[in-house]
């Protein structure tokens, strides 16, 4: 069975940068699609979609983070990044690498703390 393993979350101020990284290790299924989510605990929103890459590359992401975060990586190794760029302390959530279209496969989750 595949894991994930979420890496480069922490604590950094408003108009920082962090790089979110994931990789798998294990069996290595057929992924067509992996993405970034988030559990915001402070606000109760619960479990935000955040960004999307698919196996041909195209990459979509929530409104809340478009123009500030780049979802990059190869679905094919089932390896993802998230680069996040100016943060705001509406960020600070436990960000999840999630793989397959139908969110089969759910990292652990980092935490990413943005102070003001």
């Amino acid at each position: 069975q595949v894991q994930l393993v979420e890496s480069g979350g922490g604590l950094v101020q408003a108009g920082d940068s962090l790089r979110l990284s994931c990789a798998a290790s294990g069996s290595r299924p057929y992924i067509n699609a992996m993405h970034w989510y988030r559990n915001r605990q402070l606000s109760g929103q619960g479990r935000e979609w955040v960004a999307t890459i698919t196996s041909s590359g195209s990459t979509k992401y929530a409104e809340a983070v478009k123009g500030r975060f780049t979802i990059s990586g190869d679905v094919s190794k089932i390896t993802v990044n998230l680069q996040m760029n100016d943060l705001k302390p509406d960020d600070t959530a436990v960000y999840y690498c999630v793989g397959g279209s139908n969110l089969g496969y759910w990292g652990q989750g980092t935490q990413v703390t943005v102070s003001s």
